[in-house]
């Protein structure tokens, strides 16, 4: 392709994934699914002319949805309120998201080796990204539920994240040395590389907000953001969370006013401290709404539409995500006693994550992945059944929440005759014995200020 073609063809794409994002506010519809969707036309037109063969994106799609993570854990922790208040929804985000993954983790595996034939090995292996909730859909799915139920999705997920990503790292570690994978040895290690690292990430936050509040310069948020990126590669080559040190970060900048100590606040100029923090806030959204569309549409286009020759990769996706589906509904039946299932259960989305670490496993040479039926092709029908779950879940909360407020509710007779008349012969017969009834007419003469008692729902 040429320059000109280039230039043509980028912008357009991100003019589409601007008008997906308002289709999507619209309809629920995830604009990730059109996303990928126009990736998938994009390489059947591309391959019409014979140009489908770019070897390039087998690099390029792990890089972008690397710095994706990155960005979207940044941003959902910028979003976030710190305090005691919020203690118990942090409390239970985090054991929805432990105790889900490892349940999913253990009945995916069960599923892989004992109907599919796997090894044990491998049926964890592949588990692992199939048991974790992308945030990266998730978040912005929630933005129309209400707030405890968002916030809760926000921690939900991106603690999903960290720990799916934990999780598949020890899981390698562990098989490369030929360990089993429960061993009380390498679990201590675990718990004390958690320890350091958030000990670590702690101080690297103290260290990038002093430096952001010293920076004159007019560039000083990519230098952040490229110094947080460099922050995740190291921990990474080492094995360590370093996806912890990002959310720590985000977490500390949205919270100074009350996680810096008084002592510390005084030096600083809070008020232009808030300012800076909102424009480093707007970045982030900007900068993770360019790599997650460009992720996504690198993804669609990887996808070969002709190797879905059988039925099979179908038939494997939907076992695998009824498997996921009802583990989730069990879980939310027992801590919340709820028979209907609600919003919350559906908002479990596969994506980025389950698709970065699905790259890395084909990578690895001290295990077969050659010959294994869980393929792209499955990762991709778990995906697109996972989010059109979200999307019949965010769907149903929006008409119980029209439905709420359809609901009149007059408080007094002013309300009752300043509403728009109702087409119910009842309502109206109702209204005239109200107004006409001597008592009440009696009353309005000795007091003009009394009403009528407030309807209530029951």
């Amino acid at each position: 392709m040429s320059t000109v073609s280039f230039l043509i063809a980028l912008p357009l794409l991100v003019i589409f994934s601007y008008v997906f994002d308002l289709i999507a506010k619209q309809t629920k519809f995830p604009a990730v699914i059109l996303l990928m969707g126009t990736g998938i036309v994009a390489r059947l037109v591309a391959g019409f002319y014979g140009q489908d063969q770019f070897v390039f994106l087998n690099d390029l799609i792990p890089v972008l949805g690397t710095i994706g993570l990155i960005l979207i854990v940044l941003e959902g922790a910028l979003e976030l309120e710190i305090s005691w208040e919020k203690f118990p929804i942090i409390s239970k985000g985090f054991l929805a998201a432990a105790v889900i993954l490892l349940f999913n983790i253990i009945g995916v595996a069960m599923f892989f080796e004992f109907i599919l034939g796997l090894s044990a090995q491998q049926a964890v292996i592949y588990a692992i990204p199939l048991s974790v909730i992308s945030s990266a859909v998730a978040i912005p799915s929630s933005a129309g539920l209400p707030e405890k139920q968002k916030e809760f999705i926000v921690y939900e997920s991106t603690f999903s994240d960290i720990l799916g990503i934990m999780a598949f790292n020890y899981t390698l570690r562990q098989l490369e040395n030929n360990s089993p994978l429960i061993e009380l040895s390498s679990l201590t290690t675990l718990g004390l590389q958690i320890f350091v690292v958030i000990a670590v990430s702690i101080l690297i936050t103290y260290g990038l907000f002093q430096l952001l509040q010293k920076i004159d310069h007019h560039v000083k948020f990519f230098l952040i953001l490229s110094l947080l990126i460099l922050v995740y590669a190291v921990g990474k080559i080492f094995h360590l969370p370093a996806l912890v040190t990002i959310f720590i970060f985000g977490l500390f900048l949205s919270n100074v006013q009350s996680l810096l100590p008084k002592r510390l606040q005084r030096k600083i100029d809070l008020d232009k401290t808030h300012k800076g923090l909102h424009e480093f806030h707007v970045l982030t959204a900007e900068s993770t709404f360019l790599v997650k569309t460009f992720f996504f549409l690198f993804f669609g286009f990887s996808v070969d539409v002709s190797a879905f020759t059988s039925v099979t990769p179908f038939l494997y996706g939907l076992g695998i995500f009824i498997i996921m589906l009802g583990l989730r509904y069990v879980y939310f039946l027992i801590v919340r006693f709820e028979l209907k299932p609600s919003a919350l259960v559906y908002i479990s989305p596969r994506g980025l994550i389950s698709i970065l670490l699905f790259l890395q496993i084909g990578k690895l040479d001290f295990l077969p992945t050659k010959d294994v039926v869980v393929d792209s092709q499955v990762l991709l029908v778990v995906i697109l059944l996972s989010m059109l779950a979200m999307t019949r879940g965010t769907m149903q909360k929006e008409k119980a929440t029209l439905a709420e407020d359809a609901i009149p509710v007059p408080s007094s007779p002013e309300n009752i005759l300043d509403s728009p008349p109702v087409a119910d012969d009842n309502n109206e017969r109702a209204i005239d014995v109200l107004m006409n009834d001597p008592v009440n007419k009696e009353q309005d003469d000795q007091d003009d200020s009394s009403s009528f008692p407030a309807a209530t729902k029951e």
